[in-house]
């Protein structure tokens, strides 16, 4: 029987090999660990989460959740994993971590048609192939993929620390969910101004770690995962607009919105484990101890991971790839995972998704699955694809990137909600009849 191999066990290359499965098609799925561990991952199994445990917004009417269930509907593996180990998280999709990749390990070990290679991939595979081996490719098989693009794009990412639940002083931080939406899922630490404004000088002085791989005094960063002391270096309120933003929040102590809050996030569902969310850093490990130290309720915080940084690697993929995540020059070789140039968690597998889908359709000489441009997963697919700028930069769910309406709806809830149903109705019309 005919195979296709795909390379990595990441969220991409297991929702690859999972459609590739599907179509009745056997899989050769390599994945290094545990003979050998990228500088970010820790979990022998699959689908390991490296930074956050959030898969983002669960309703259907914001970019992400519409991403979310368009995966849904077309038979994902890792979004049926995610609804059978969530935990509490507010409005948003959030998962304990080793329950979802020890789920989604198992789904494909038990799969009879996926054969999983424990065993580094050094060089590109010939034939039909899938190559999901994410932004942290070893070294042998990213020369291999250097050589065969001419080139790459390169940052530095990040992840944030965590804390146990016992060490947090609860009698300074409040349990609530922002604008109340869910439980009180979160965690909040409040912070007046002064705090803030002594935080924030300490944070801007702390020692940061060295980059190994640098090439430069000053790297690339992705928007999407800065460094918390790099936002904080772009001004005083900079943190405050962003992650530790106190809208939604109100203080019970007080009656009053905090002058900014630094909200910790479950990591599990018993509650042991909390994230800060957004401070993703680079920091020295005794520096982050120091300096998070001052947030109010964290003065004895226990870390049981602190953050780190790391350099991801990814395509010039508008000059590289097709709409399918096939190459241009090599159209059996396809291409999955944040390495295109999607960002986040569900983009990446959704770009497998796609990869292992159209990977079986080369095989059997038949046209590629092109999702309508109506779609998250389609619009996301076009835009690492057809990106005309300049200065390419990786991409997560957005209805910014979606055509517009034919009707102009002011209110932006009901407009976001009409995008998602138009998404919907085309999905169901011209891709899921489909298969």
């Amino acid at each position: 029987m005919e195979s296709i191999t795909v390379i990595g066990g990441g969220l991409a290359g297991c929702e690859a090999a999972w459609q590739i499965a599907r179509q009745g098609v056997g899989v050769r799925l390599l994945e290094m660990k545990p003979e050998k561990f990228s500088p970010a991952h820790k979990n022998r199994g699959l689908a390991e989460l490296v930074c956050s445990n959030s898969l983002k917004a669960a309703r259907t009417e914001s970019a992400a959740g519409l991403l979310k269930e368009e995966m849904r509907r077309l038979g994902s593996l890792l979004m049926d994993c995610a609804g059978k180990c969530r935990v509490p998280a507010g409005g948003a999709l959030a998962v304990d971590r080793d329950e979802f990749s020890r789920l989604a390990t198992e789904a494909i070990e038990n799969e009879p048609l996926i054969e999983l290679c424990r065993q580094e991939a050094e060089s590109l595979p010939e034939g039909v192939a899938v190559i999901a081996s994410g932004p942290l490719t070893s070294d042998g098989l990213a020369a291999g993929i250097e050589r065969l693009c001419g080139g790459r794009l390169s940052f530095f990412d990040a992840a944030a620390p965590i804390v146990t639940a016992e060490s947090i002083d609860m009698s300074r931080c409040f349990a609530a969910s922002r604008y109340g939406r869910g439980d009180s899922d979160y965690i909040n630490c409040p912070i007046n101004k002064e705090e803030y404004e002594s935080f924030m000088g300490e944070l801007l002085k702390a020692e940061r770690a060295p980059l190994h791989g640098c090439d430069t005094a000053s790297p690339k960063v992705y928007e999407g995962c800065m460094p918390i002391e790099v936002l904080a270096s772009r001004g005083l309120d900079a943190a405050r607009f962003g992650p530790m933003k106190p809208v939604g929040l109100v203080d019970p102590n007080t009656g009053h919105r905090p002058w900014a809050v630094v909200q910790l996030r479950t990591e599990n569902r018993e509650k042991t484990l909390y994230n800060l969310v957004g401070f993703q850093t680079n920091l020295k490990f005794g520096e982050q101890k120091r300096v998070f130290g001052m947030i109010p309720g964290l003065e004895n915080a226990e870390f049981m991971r602190y953050g780190v940084m790391h350099r991801n690697t990814f395509l010039d993929s508008p000059r590289l790839l097709n709409v399918d995540f096939s190459m241009r020059e090599r159209p059996e070789l396809f291409f999955a995972g944040q390495m295109t140039g999607v960002e986040g968690y569900m983009e990446s597998a959704a770009s497998g998704m796609l990869a292992g889908l159209n990977a079986v359709r080369r095989l059997r000489g038949q046209d590629s699955l092109v999702m309508p441009d109506t779609t998250m997963m389609g619009a996301l697919s076009r835009y690492i694809s057809g990106y005309e700028g300049k200065d390419f930069q990786p991409m997560g769910a957005n209805f910014g990137i979606l055509p517009p309406l034919g009707t102009h709806i002011r209110d932006k809830r009901d407009r976001y909600s009409e995008l998602a149903q138009r998404a919907l109705r085309d999905l169901e019309r011209s891709v899921i009849c489909a298969l």
